[in-house]
């Protein structure tokens, strides 16, 4: 697979063209690089200024801990009362509070740029890009609503913090959670400004700010008027951000505190009033705010999404490596609507006519015929993935491979059983060493893949060819195998981080290497949105 250099303009839900490519950057991954100097300060820092930021700011957590309390006791989930005096007063100290706290912390001074309209002009603050649990700033510094698990409140002091600014909880034990959290937003939205604001982080997760990925409709179903609100960390050395994969929280923690000093940069927009057209279409809705977003950034847009960072994390035998081609395959699988609901029988049904092509090569009009879809602009950048040398010709059997790795990203055997049975031969039921190096490259979506020595290691008996059975039977043996044999041989796959051996965080100053590591999903930003509003992947689908 390979990314081509020109690429078709696809058109966004008002007609208009999107100027997108591929991001120069995986929005998912955030790579640390330090100078030696970098690392010196660090080293003192971490002895020095960091335990004592450290103290500061959880003396500041606690310290708020007893006046969000007595603020919250007798509140009621649905109603809002009037703002008494000590209310108001406590309100403030709060704010002093965790001023203070981000002080210590490096955030000197914040600068703000725009007015923060009044919940009755725009009852819902869209911010954006989201990079890390440091986006709380914004909400310290409003003491505005927002969207939270439900499990939250039940953290011993920060569960009484969250519930003092009167979040929408989102219940993952009830089925009907998201649907209510929708509800109770649009309740709190059409208050007339009763409520206090809700900010809210359209994207869903954390990126490394290099674009905006797709946002989610959720904080456009009230179709009322929203305020656009953009976050920069202009810090020459970024340890702000916190991705999927990268530096883990504590990491995160460690490093920010031992900078001098931490920038940060909110800017609020000008209110964004919808049209009719975009109060009935929440997904056209979210669309125009975020290239209105991108636009006061200066970054990209980009149709990646929460399920891309889902596949770049999937705990399969095979990680896919920083530069991978699925991702953009991924999008343009979601944008054409390809994704198949019964994902086993339609990737069983795609393999067994693949096999009968028995690798017969198709064009652009036939790859159409073969998924039943008309050609369009998407479809032709889908099958230049599959087109790496440029003769107008792709080999269905790739694109069955990759579509099996999205769908169940972590059940390699499952894909590799299946890519098999597509190049095997009839007498013998084996591949060569170049039919593994296709299958194995598009389950990478690299461009390249050397597979010699894995080759050599499975056939010890120097036939020429593998079954899949000696291929299980090997992984059995040696679940690393992409570590041991693939990365070793394939220097360029290292650029992706390494999956298997994590860092742990910790105050040493070893870990100060230029790698990126795994960690969990963080909680700031739970998905509400419900299914049954259109996607912006739909929305995109009806132009084409």
């Amino acid at each position: 697979m390979r990314l081509p250099s020109n690429r078709q303009c696809a058109v966004e839900g008002d007609g208009k063209k999107m100027d997108q490519a591929p991001p120069f950057r995986n929005p998912f991954v955030h790579v640390l690089k330090y100078t030696p100097l970098e690392k010196a300060k660090i080293a003192i820092m971490t002895f020095t200024l960091f335990p004592i930021r450290l103290l500061i700011a959880a003396f500041m957590m606690l310290l708020a801990w007893p006046f969000a309390f007595l603020a919250s006791v007798g509140c009621s989930e649905t109603t809002v009362e009037p703002q008494c005096l000590w209310r108001r007063l406590v309100d403030i100290i709060l704010k002093i509070i965790m001023r203070v706290m981000w002080f210590a912390g490096g955030f000197h001074w914040m600068t703000v740029k725009g007015r923060r309209a009044l919940p009755a002009e725009a009852p819902i603050l869209t911010l954006a890009p989201h990079s890390s649990y440091f986006d709380a700033i914004p909400v310290t510094m409003t003491m505005a609503s927002i969207v939270m698990k439900a499990e939250s409140k039940d953290i011993p002091l920060w569960g009484t913090l969250i519930k003092y600014i009167r979040p929408v909880f989102v219940s993952r034990s009830d089925q009907d959670s998201r649907k209510k959290t929708v509800e109770e937003i649009k309740r709190r939205a059409h208050s007339g400004g009763e409520w206090p604001q809700i900010m809210i982080f359209p994207e869903g997760t954390c990126t490394n700010r290099s674009c905006l990925i797709t946002f989610k409709p959720g904080a456009f179903i009230p179709a009322v008027p929203v305020q656009p609100v953009v976050i920069r960390y202009p810090n020459k050395l970024d340890t702000i951000t916190w991705t999927w994969q990268g530096p883990g929280a504590f990491e995160i923690l460690w490093l920010t505190l031992c900078q001098l000093h931490n920038e940060f940069v909110i800017e609020f927009l000008p209110i964004y009033t919808p049209s009719e057209e975009e109060k009935r279409n929440p997904a056209l809705f979210a669309i125009n705010v975020r290239r209105v977003m991108a636009k006061a950034l200066g970054v990209p847009i980009t149709d990646y999404s929460f399920e891309d960072c889902q596949l770049a994390m999937a705990e399969g035998q095979l990680r896919l490596p920083v530069d991978t081609c699925l991702l953009e395959y991924a999008k343009l699988v979601r944008r054409l609507g390809l994704k198949p609901k019964n994902t086993e029988k339609v990737l069983q049904e795609y393999g067994n006519r693949a096999r009968k092509l028995e690798g017969q090569k198709l064009g652009l009009d036939d790859f159409a015929q073969f998924l039943d879809v008309p050609v369009s602009d998407m479809l032709r950048d889908m099958f230049a993935l599959f087109d790496e040398h440029e003769d107008n010709c792709m080999d269905i059997r790739e694109y069955v491979i990759a579509l099996s790795v999205v769908c169940r990203p972590a059940r390699t055997l499952e894909t590799m059983k299946l890519a098999f049975k597509m190049f095997e031969a009839d007498e013998d039921g084996a591949i060569t060493e170049m039919e593994l190096a296709v299958i194995l490259k598009t389950a990478l979506g690299v461009t390249h893949l050397s597979v010699s020595r894995l080759f050599t290691a499975i056939d010890k008996e120097d036939t020429g060819k593998i079954t899949f059975d000696k291929f299980r039977s090997f992984l059995e043996q040696h679940p690393d195998f992409a570590e041991d044999y693939l990365y070793t041989e394939n220097t360029g796959l290292h650029s992706g981080p390494c999956h298997r051996h994590q860092i742990k965080p910790s105050l040493s100053i070893p870990n100060l290497q230029g790698t990126a590591t795994t960690k969990t999903a963080n909680g700031i930003c739970p998905d509400f949105s419900p299914n049954d509003h259109g996607t912006i992947a739909g929305l995109l689908k009806k132009d084409n």
